[in-house]
């Protein structure tokens, strides 16, 4: 008889299959409950999420990394004046204050027309992604529309933004398309999710039925140059069919990375060829 403590966790006979996903599986049982590993990592990422929400947007960091990108970058607020309002009423965060619309109009005043594409980042439902992804997203943005000859208008930040706003931040600009790199509802296993929101023609008042979305742009997650590959086909087939949204698929053929001697498995759901 061993004369070693009996642990009164049981392991999940599927634990080698939460190597392949941060998804809460094979967690195991102490009698009819979770252990108290599990309990606390459960415990500690619902701490991460609600911080995510709350954390204020560190703008002033943000944009001297834009800066540094060569953007110009201008700043304004949404109507929604604090975090508690933004959360209370989403309308307010779907569109500008008087100050930041004053901004806009002052700027396209200058002569400073015709864009093709404005970039708005907005610090969404997780400043934490925003903080972490939007300038090395913004970077790669700025290379395509370089590659394909698009001018780009400033960057513009929005603090409590949702995603319509940056429709009412181009229209205002006279940009042509808008995409809007914004902070999505944390997860209990990705916190610092950032979705892309693009939309053709944008103005006030469209739904969310004219744009597309790129999500869960991280590392763990969609990597930057994927994500950037399929907006860069959304955009072109935008810019040759005048739309976006529901009648614009993502059809993007991503490449296959090589890995050592053998490539990519792909997708196991669909048939080999």
């Amino acid at each position: 008889m061993s004369d070693e403590p009996r642990n009164p966790a049981q392991a999940d006979p599927w634990q080698a299959l939460r190597g392949l996903t941060p998804a809460r599986i094979a967690l195991g049982r102490a009698g009819t409950s979770l252990p108290t590993a599990a309990q606390l990592d459960f415990q500690f990422a619902h701490a991460q999420a609600r911080d995510a929400v709350h954390l204020p947007l560190d703008v002033p960091a943000l944009a001297t990394v834009l800066a540094a990108e060569g953007a110009e970058v201008l700043h304004v607020h949404s109507a929604a004046s604090d975090r508690l309002v933004y959360l209370q009423r989403p309308d307010l965060g779907r569109k500008l204050d008087a100050p930041g619309a004053a901004r806009l109009d002052a700027y396209a005043a200058t002569g400073e027309q015709g864009f093709d594409l404005a970039v708005v980042i907005a610090d969404g439902l997780s400043s934490l992604a925003v903080q972490r992804h939007a300038a090395p997203m913004f970077a790669r943005i700025a290379a395509l529309a370089v590659e394909e000859g698009w001018r780009l208008a400033p960057v513009v930040v929005v603090e409590q933004g949702r995603v319509a706003v940056a429709d009412e931040v181009a229209q205002r600009l006279g940009a042509r398309m808008v995409v809007n790199l914004i902070g999505e509802r944390p997860g209990l296993s990705s916190p610092d999710s950032l979705g892309l929101y693009f939309t053709w023609a944008p103005r006030v008042g469209l739904t969310d039925a004219a744009r597309n979305c790129i999500s869960n742009v991280r590392p763990q997650g969609l990597s930057y140059a994927t994500a950037v590959h399929k907006l860069a086909y959304l955009m072109r087939e935008a810019c040759k069919r005048q739309l976006s949204g529901v009648n614009l698929k993502d059809e993007a053929q991503v490449p296959v990375v090589e890995a050592g001697t053998g490539a990519s498995p792909g997708n196991f759901l669909l048939p080999p060829g």
